[in-house]
């Protein structure tokens, strides 16, 4: 039984970038998706201020979010 605990395990396991990219978009509401993007056109990368017009995200958050979704890696 061990064997079968330990193999169905090992297929779970996922890349964390690919968890931590999930999770952002999910915690986000589509409403908070559009004013960061809306935001970010106006002020560029300025994440204390838009962070000050979504209640309860701090700017880091929204930083993180930001690069996770939209940053282009070449």
């Amino acid at each position: 039984m061990a064997d079968s605990e330990q193999s169905s395990t090992e297929n779970h396991t996922v890349d964390s970038q690919e968890v931590t990219s999930e999770n952002l978009k999910h915690d986000f509401s589509e409403d908070e998706e559009t004013l960061i993007r809306r935001m970010y056109n106006l002020l560029g990368e300025r994440w204390h201020l838009i962070a000050g017009r979504i209640p309860g995200r701090t700017a880091e958050e929204i930083e993180k979010y930001w690069n996770t979704m939209y940053s282009t890696s070449e």
